[in-house]
């Protein structure tokens, strides 16, 4: 981190090349595959199906989030990121359109080289919009990392999570419009929500996090322009 510089020659507010690949699995109702750098996720969505698990509520449409690793068995780390999925996209999607329905995003892990969960969350808003489930807005993530001499970078690899002293993983309102908007007035009140979802790892000072908020707002801006053209390239090529 000399100079600001690191291993991979980005600035520190410089995301790795991402790129996303709309319906590749065609037994699915949607589907994405999302890459940002060496971290690839495969997501897959199927329903709703009638009917929802038990102890959900009847009256609203539930979400089920399973996950499943590059290499062995599911432990405490998935699971975490099982429910922290559950939870970030029960918030954006319209559960009342649906109700006693089961929606079921299943997540296979490509390749993990750092910001494995944002990478997920991208991921799993996309195959949802490719699948036409109903969502009050888009959601996109973007990981970031506090090193030791204080330095905030975006969109931390494996080695970069593992220097650093503490690292947060932020999930944002889609910004600007939606996707299928026609209304150029439309004002962006989704973004002005702030954060949906913020998952820190490690001791981070309260500098620190709000210093991890703005750049993290800044770059997903980036992912939000990027995520909104692929999904009106796939409508486009759909009609």
């Amino acid at each position: 981190m000399e100079g600001g510089s690191r291993a991979e020659g980005r600035n520190p507010n410089q995301l790795r090349p991402f790129s996303c690949t709309g319906n590749p699995l065609h037994r699915a109702h949607g589907s994405a595959r999302w890459a940002q750098g060496g971290t690839i996720v495969l997501a897959a969505v199927y329903g709703p199906k009638p009917g929802t698990r038990k102890g959900e509520n009847p009256e609203k449409a539930s979400i089920e989030v399973v996950w499943k690793p590059k290499t062995g068995q599911i432990g405490r780390q998935e699971r975490e990121y099982e429910t922290t999925l559950k939870r970030t996209l029960q918030s954006i999607c319209l559960l009342t359109v649906h109700p006693n329905t089961t929606t079921s995003v299943v997540l296979q892990v490509v390749g993990d080289d750092g910001s494995l969960l944002p990478c997920a969350i991208n991921a799993s808003c996309a195959a949802l919009a490719f699948a036409g489930i109903p969502m009050k807005h888009l959601a996109v993530a973007i990981g970031c990392g506090v090193m030791d001499n204080g330095a905030v970078i975006l969109d931390t690899n494996t080695a970069e999570e593992q220097q650093a002293k503490s690292f947060a993983h932020l999930v944002f309102p889609n910004s600007r419009k939606s996707v299928d908007s026609k209304d150029p007035t439309q004002k962006d009140e989704e973004s002005e929500r702030g954060l949906i979802s913020c998952i820190t790892h490690g001791a981070m000072s309260e500098d620190d996090y709000f210093n991890c908020i703005e750049r993290g707002v800044a770059a997903s801006s980036k992912i939000s322009d990027f995520m909104r053209k692929t999904l009106q390239k796939e409508v486009s090529g759909d009609a």
